[in-house]
């Protein structure tokens, strides 16, 4: 854990949120939203390459990677959508670039369309955003998420690393499964990682995703071609939704394109973030 450390914390309205920045401040800011069942450290290689021109912001969910844990905690959507609104004004950063994986797809365009939030532009890698989502694996631990709490640790560990696995096109090194899987070992870690799951509600993209016409700034959307979680059709069809946005496909990725093509996704976001500064 020591090769990425979130140094800073923020009290949100659910909870401990640890956060830090990379690069000079006073530099545009980029903010970086992880997905499920991940947390920022899927960012890092990223992050660090941005830090060359931008003052960019991680953070761990609630209930996510080093941020708090807790029983009857409120990790929906709904839910980290405000605490992110809670956290850019903190941070003071009132039009930021803004770039978002999976369930932070989500997060982020919740907090675009209906808490008023304003980014400079928006790119979305593999986001949760159109129903129906939620592979049968979720959807069944989704609905019987009391019976999943009670695993033995190694069944629950077994369960885990098989899950986070299948989010990888080529796979992962051992060394950084190991690293996704860990905040969700343990008491603390096995309860949240149900909770997260038994929360997830398609209601809470419904909300909004007959409002991406609305959506008015450059948005550039990113796709694993190989993804298995979420199909690349669903790319095809969210930025045909967003006025304007563009499609980047990204060969030989799954789901977690910043594991599976790191070159090829920086060398994407960087152009992008680029011309629209």
């Amino acid at each position: 854990m020591s090769e990425w450390q979130l140094a800073e914390t923020f009290r949100g309205t659910s909870g401990d949120v640890r956060w830090d920045s990379l690069g000079r401040p006073g530099r545009y800011p980029v903010v970086l939203l992880h997905g499920t069942p991940f947390s920022s450290y899927v960012w890092r290689a990223l992050a660090r390459a941005l830090a060359r021109d931008h003052q960019v912001f991680v953070w761990d969910m609630p209930g996510y990677g080093a941020s708090e844990k807790s029983a009857g905690q409120d990790v929906s959507l709904a839910a980290q959508g405000k605490v992110f609104t809670e956290l850019l004004a903190h941070w003071g950063l009132e039009e930021p670039l803004v770039v978002a994986h999976d369930f932070g797809g989500a997060v982020s365009l919740r907090a675009h369309l209906l808490h008023g939030v304003r980014y400079r532009a928006l790119a979305l890698v593999d986001p949760v955003a159109l129903a129906p989502w939620g592979s049968p694996f979720f959807r069944l631990v989704g609905e019987h998420s009391e019976v999943f709490e009670q695993l033995p640790p190694a069944l629950h560990r077994a369960l885990v690393r098989e899950y986070v696995s299948s989010a990888s096109s080529p796979g992962l090194h051992p060394a950084v499964l190991d690293r996704l899987i860990e905040p969700w070992l343990g008491d603390l870690g096995q309860a949240a990682f149900y909770r997260q799951i038994a929360q997830a509600d398609q209601a809470h993209t419904d909300e909004v995703q007959d409002r991406y016409g609305e959506i008015g700034i450059p948005t550039l959307v990113c796709w694993g071609q190989d993804d298995t979680w979420i199909p690349p059709a669903r790319g095809r069809e969210l930025a045909a939704r967003i006025p304007g946005a563009r499609l980047e496909p990204i060969a030989g990725a799954g789901h977690l394109v910043q594991e599976d093509a790191p070159a090829e996704l920086t060398a994407a976001l960087t152009a992008f973030l680029q011309q629209s500064r």
